[in-house]
């Protein structure tokens, strides 16, 4: 028995009380839930459905809930129901119900876990979003491993996403980097606002070699063909490298587009329309501060120039009616002063930016070696890169350690704690279990040891403590899961492989035999831990998949 059926069972319990008692059933929630206690010693789960409803109804809460546990008591698969304190429902399982859990999540395999709590939304996910001058950083690459795997936690809960890389390929960031190309292909000093590293050098020489004539060229053709060429080639090794890292989008947008099919005067005309746009000093302005703004903002200068805000709001506005029900953005720790003015913005449209809109703001990252933060790349000079990261530690512990931590904290990566394969590791602690659960079942394939079919799967025989402790780990997994979504926590899943599977796992495994010793027989009790093991490396698995992580078979 799942949490969830249980749950079922308890709303049940309660329909079927309310209407032997005549109460209203419209005071009745659609859904109910049920959680661990703290301690063992008060149960398996525990409700609170009566405490909840005792006021609407009328009724003591002691009163109804003895009426719930008596509705329950007879409910298969559940042991006991006990009252406590002013009306929790302690209740207690019996083994058979508990164990036949490890039989659903062997069955699920890779869709246990997943739920509808988010279905019917859809949601775009734009993160990492950086203009094509230079190598992802490291903040970028925290947002790369943490956008990837709350994208795969909203589909998880139901959601349909859309994730999305924005850029722009002019502005005066990239006249710099074509400038900065230009000096170095005619081997000169950086301009003073520039770029510098190696990987300047490296795409000024594959320019070069594409289009020998270039530096024959005048100035300005010549900055022209740096600015194509190198922003292509830059683009497609930010791609590349990503894509190493596990991490593609299904839209790479370009900010000229909004202005080349006009969806800048769109959005002014949207806006004008909604009553929020306004002449002063010759410029065009919207009136953010009617919605909490700490100022209004310009969107057209005085020299007919759009602003950085136009093309925010034509970005977002482009979203919408794509049909995006929610856009959700993921900046960089120096972002908060944007939240103000873009919820404003959602407003102006006439949305209800709490429903349509998230910001998400990230903070800093340092790769630390020998104690001390690495401050700058091999090959980008100034900044700690993406390849520095995974050349340091790996994809595997990168994209964990990066997501492990609320990203709301700034953390420090650790060079020898990542890397060391010792239980202190996170990610070796998680994928060791994913490895001794494979380990373990190709042990008991060796000796003839197999699941057997569910027919003859005993699992009132999974009665030992420990594997009760490891039902109720596995059987958190999909609300961990609906709530790590719904929060935009990703964290939320290393934490509980960690914290509940992996530790649950290791007692088990330390008490209970899966396959038989020496001259012993194979019984129904080694099969039925067999399913309990298995059960368990679908969980792992499952979980850092989440997290764009893999599962070893082998350490």
């Amino acid at each position: 028995m799942t949490p969830a059926e249980l749950a079922e069972a308890v709303l049940a319990a309660a329909h079927a009380v309310f209407t032997d008692r005549g109460l209203d059933r419209s005071a009745l929630p659609e859904h109910t839930t049920v959680e661990r206690p703290r301690s063992p010693e008060h149960g398996d789960y525990a409700a609170t459905l009566a405490l909840q409803l005792s006021k609407k109804v009328g009724t003591p809460p002691r009163e109804l809930a003895t009426a719930l546990a008596a509705a329950l008591a007879s409910t298969a698969g559940i042991k006991s129901v006990e009252i406590a304190g002013p009306g929790f429902l302690n209740i207690r399982l019996d083994a058979a119900a508990a164990g036949q859990l490890a039989r659903t999540i062997v069955e699920a395999g890779e869709e246990y876990g997943r739920g509808d709590r988010l279905t019917g939304l859809k949601i775009n996910l734009e993160f990492v979003s950086a203009n094509p001058t230079g190598p992802v950083h490291i903040g970028g690459v925290r947002w790369a491993a943490v956008g990837d795997a709350l994208s795969r936690l909203l589909r998880a809960a139901g959601a349909e996403v859309g994730t999305e890389y924005y850029f722009n390929d002019a502005g005066s960031q990239i006249d710099r980097f074509a400038r900065s190309l230009l000096a170095a292909a005619r081997g000169e000093a950086a301009p003073e606002d520039g770029y510098g590293g190696a990987y300047i050098a490296e795409i000024a020489a594959e320019v070069t070699t594409r289009r020998p004539e270039v530096l024959s060229l005048n100035e300005a053709a010549a900055q022209e063909v740096f600015r194509a060429e190198g922003v292509a080639l830059m683009f497609e090794e930010i791609k590349s490298s990503l894509r190493d890292f596990g991490v593609e989008f299904d839209t790479y947008f370009n900010e000229k587009d909004l202005h080349d099919r006009g969806e800048l005067e769109h959005a002014l005309t949207r806006l004008r329309e909604q009553g929020h746009v306004f002449e002063a000093d010759g410029a065009t302005w919207l009136r953010t501060t009617d919605f909490g703004d700490d100022k209004d903002r310009v969107l057209r200068k005085s020299n007919g120039d759009w602003t950085y805000f136009a093309a925010d709001c034509a970005y977002y506005l482009d979203k919408r009616e794509r049909g995006f029900d929610r856009v959700v953005i993921m900046l960089g720790a120096d972002h908060h002063g944007y939240i103000g003015r873009m919820k404003a913005m959602a407003a102006c449209f006439g949305d209800e930016p709490e429903q349509t809109l998230e910001i998400l703001i990230g903070q800093m990252v340092n790769l630390v070696r020998d104690g001390a933060p690495v401050r700058m790349s091999k090959r980008a000079g100034t900044v700690v890169t993406l390849e520095d990261l995974v050349d340091a530690i790996g994809v595997d512990a990168s994209r964990y350690a990066l997501a492990r931590y609320s990203a709301d904290s700034p953390i420090d990566i650790d060079v020898e704690l990542w890397t060391r394969a010792k239980n202190d590791n996170p990610v070796h602690y998680v994928q060791y279990v994913a490895a001794r659960t494979a380990g373990a079942a190709r042990n008991a394939a060796e000796i003839g040891l197999s699941r057997g079919d569910a027919a003859a799967f005993h699992a009132e025989l999974l009665d030992h403590e420990k594997e009760n402790e490891l039902l109720k780990a596995l059987a958190e997994f999909p609300a961990v899961v609906a709530t790590a979504a719904e929060l935009r926590e990703p964290h939320r899943i290393a934490r509980y492989l960690e914290e509940s599977v992996a530790q649950a796992y290791h007692r088990f495994y330390d008490n209970c035999r899966i396959s038989p010793q020496g001259d012993e027989e194979i019984t129904d009790t080694h099969r039925a831990r067999l399913w309990l093991n298995d059960a368990t490396r679908v969980v792992i698995a499952n979980g850092l998949r989440l997290l764009g992580v893999s599962a070893p078979e082998r350490m």
